[in-house]
């Protein structure tokens, strides 16, 4: 099976201290809610003086707070209404939130939705129906990372060449004395997504996770995924029979967005 997708025309320049201000607000996540400039320039790679000046303008702007006690910055409001704007306004999740909540009750397995953020997977939207993993608390807005996971290396199955290698490289990086054999991992999934349409990882112990991508034109690319307990899996419930529907739900979705964008 090939994996296609369309490629958005290239962006006019960009605005440097746009998109240094988006870096600083992508440097906070749970664990990491308040952040000293210094934090934040490490998290991000930019110069402190940047930070500090672009820091001062998210405070004006109500983007981020100033905790006086903790002398560290936090997120302000203004980002979680940004949230709930994005989330009420997905049209893609208003069709596949429900087919995923079916899935996820007749297998009793957690089916979750995401899309690509820099070198990271976000998940949109995530229906937890495995009782045996009421432990993983995945909410919108929960990253996690590219390489190692069956929802990020769906996307990466549907990357150009160039697009792949430049990930690849940051990967390395990222991985050093780990990565060849990291590398081969990767490589073969995005062999099986371009062959079967999905792929498999089991990046946390007793976890399986089977990703496959969601290609709508004129769209970024969605990746959904199913997710159980290793015990969880019986002869009724083998890889092959949830990946089957884990791809009837990718099939699903699609047709019913395209249907309804027609209408």
């Amino acid at each position: 099976m090939t994996v296609t997708r369309t490629v958005s025309k290239r962006l006019s320049p960009s605005n440097r201290s746009v998109e240094r201000g988006l870096e600083i607000l992508r440097a906070f996540r749970p664990g990491s809610t308040v952040l000293e400039n210094s934090e934040i320039a490490d998290r991000t790679g930019l110069p402190r003086s940047t930070v500090s000046r672009l820091t001062t303008t998210l405070v004006r702007a109500g983007f981020l707070e100033w905790d006086q006690a903790a002398k560290a910055y936090r997120l302000g409001a203004p980002v979680l209404g940004l949230a709930q704007s994005f989330l009420w306004g997905s049209s893609i999740l208003q069709v596949a939130l429900p087919k995923m909540r079916e899935l996820a009750e007749s297998e009793r397995v957690n089916v979750g939705l995401a899309v690509a953020d820099g070198d990271e997977m976000i998940y949109l939207d995530s229906v937890r129906r495995s009782r045996s993993e009421l432990f993983r608390h995945l909410v919108s807005g929960t990253r996690i990372p590219m390489e190692l996971t069956s929802l990020g290396r769906a996307f990466l199955g549907t990357l150009t060449a160039n697009e792949l290698r430049r990930r690849m490289v940051r990967f390395r990086r990222r991985h050093q004395g780990k990565w060849p054999a990291m590398r081969d991992e990767i490589l073969r999934s995005i062999a099986d997504v371009r062959r079967q349409g999905y792929c498999v990882a089991t990046w946390q112990a007793g976890i399986f996770a089977i990703g496959a991508p969601l290609v709508i034109p004129n769209l970024p690319v969605h990746v959904l995924n199913i997710s159980a307990a290793m015990q969880a899996l019986s002869p009724a419930r083998t890889e092959e029979a949830l990946a089957r529907r884990l791809l009837h739900l990718t099939r699903d979705v699609r047709e019913a967005f395209i249907a309804r964008e027609e209408e």
